[in-house]
């Protein structure tokens, strides 16, 4: 083939299997707005029968977002529009699934973050959210999942693992225990002690006092 040919085929084929990973993405996002709401159903139900005044609640946010409340926590559902690629040092890049055909490193990610109910009931814009996890899914329905947690430990085999309705039911139900129980924590006294009278003044006026669940502390890998 000439240049020319070499380019369009370049074009035409990265194209192509950008545009299929991001329709199989779309699917897979789909699956855990549907998973979401069930879950949603049997939450309230048991509420009920138990008798147990919880919160659960969901919130569609268009096409590529919706929220997932319970109790004082949200977890919001994000899928990013483009396609990316694990970069060369990635574990995921060293298994013999990727060697054997490099496109199967192209991946969809939806995110997964966890934010304070009342950040949002009382319009706090300063406080803070947590990725909590981010699923990757390639063009055959693989995936892999990076997360903190309950999230991060059972969900790592690319090379096998095919997401489907009950997969994704597992990583919501997944999200939902590790939010619950990463509690809100006080921060360390010497991070709060001191404040300005201006500053006080800007925070009561504008709502901008800062918080979140790990405010002071590093956010690192859980041991």
């Amino acid at each position: 083939m000439d240049n020319n040919s070499q380019l369009k085929e370049l074009v035409f084929g990265k194209s192509t299997l950008k545009q299929n990973v991001y329709r199989t993405t779309k699917e897979v996002f789909e699956m855990f707005r549907e998973q979401s709401r069930t879950l949603v159903d049997e939450f309230r139900q048991c509420g009920r029968d138990e008798g147990r005044d919880v919160a659960f609640d969901f919130t569609d946010r268009g096409d590529f977002e919706f929220e997932l409340k319970f109790g004082g926590d949200i977890l919001l559902f994000m899928m990013h529009t483009n396609v990316f690629e694990f970069s060369r040092d990635h574990q995921v890049m060293k298994s013999s699934y990727i060697r054997e055909d490099a496109q199967r490193s192209y991946c969809g990610v939806i995110h997964i973050y966890n934010f304070l109910a009342d950040s949002f009931l009382y319009q706090r814009d300063n406080d803070l959210g947590y990725l909590i996890g981010r699923l990757f899914v390639n063009k055959e329905r693989h995936y892999f999942i990076e997360g903190k947690r309950e999230l991060g430990m059972l969900y790592t085999n690319f090379g096998n693992a095919l997401i489907d309705s009950d997969a994704v039911r597992q990583v919501v139900e997944s999200a939902i225990e590790y939010t619950t129980n990463f509690d809100l924590l006080t921060p360390p006294f010497d991070e709060v002690k001191v404040v300005s009278v201006g500053e006080m003044r800007y925070n009561l006026d504008k709502k901008s006092l800062v918080t979140g669940k790990r405010l002071g502390f590093r956010f690192q890998a859980d041991n």
